[in-house]
């Protein structure tokens, strides 16, 4: 009996719109088994299996990029269509409606809610450290993973989904918040997955495993 080819690794694409740790994040994909292209052209980004959108700075600053680079409607486009989509620490508040950072500006709106800060009396803020994240329903993006899980945060504002369906990880800072996401295809972590060791590398193997399924 003969065998054809192995069938390709999924090729994720990472977002390059200058306000993410591109070169981590793929790296770990790549340790992962995903192919990766980071990019911020249109048909390069739509030709992918899936998307990853990192993020680290200011909000209304990477939406201001963002809209000049016409990504915007690229990214909705792309979950309207169904492909997998990740958001990562600044690129999952991204995925909602708004936030208030620095007067407020509009997100993607892929998830319904809002991006607030952190209520942490008596904390430190920016939030960094490990977190223990508590699973609250069951995902394909957390399949597998331990329950709590581990995961490193840097961060100031959180997500607040509109509606607890989305919420897939919760962890606490101050106070409860979301960490982990999803929708469909869109999923988010409010972490740095690439700096998460085995738990974060975990997250992201079953992403690819989620762009392969779509390959397929």
């Amino acid at each position: 009996m003969t065998t054809g080819p192995p069938a390709p690794a999924p090729l994720v694409a990472i977002v390059d719109y200058g306000m993410g740790n591109r070169r981590s994040v793929e790296k770990s994909l790549q340790r992962v088994g995903a192919r990766t292209v980071v990019s911020r052209d249109h048909e390069v980004l739509l030709a992918a299996d899936g998307i990853l959108l990192p993020g680290v700075g200011a909000f209304p600053a990477a939406m201001r990029v963002i809209h000049e680079l016409e990504l915007d409607g690229l990214l909705r486009t792309a979950a309207a269509a169904g492909m997998p989509l990740f958001g990562s620490c600044m690129g999952m508040q991204l995925l909602f409606e708004e936030s208030e950072e620095h007067g407020g500006a509009e997100g993607l709106g892929l998830l319904r809610g809002s991006v607030r800060r952190l209520a942490s009396p008596g904390l430190k803020l920016p939030h960094i450290g490990w977190n223990a994240v508590r699973w609250t329903q069951p995902s394909p993006l957390t399949d597998g993973l331990p329950n709590p899980s581990f995961l490193y945060h840097v961060h100031t504002f959180a997500p607040h989904p509109a509606d607890e369906a989305d919420v897939l990880g919760t962890t606490d800072y101050g106070e409860t918040f979301a960490t982990v996401v999803g929708n469909g295809q869109v999923f988010g972590a409010q972490s740095h997955p690439e700096k998460s060791s085995a738990h974060g590398l975990a997250l992201l193997k079953n992403f690819t495993t989620l762009c392969t399924k779509a390959l397929a």
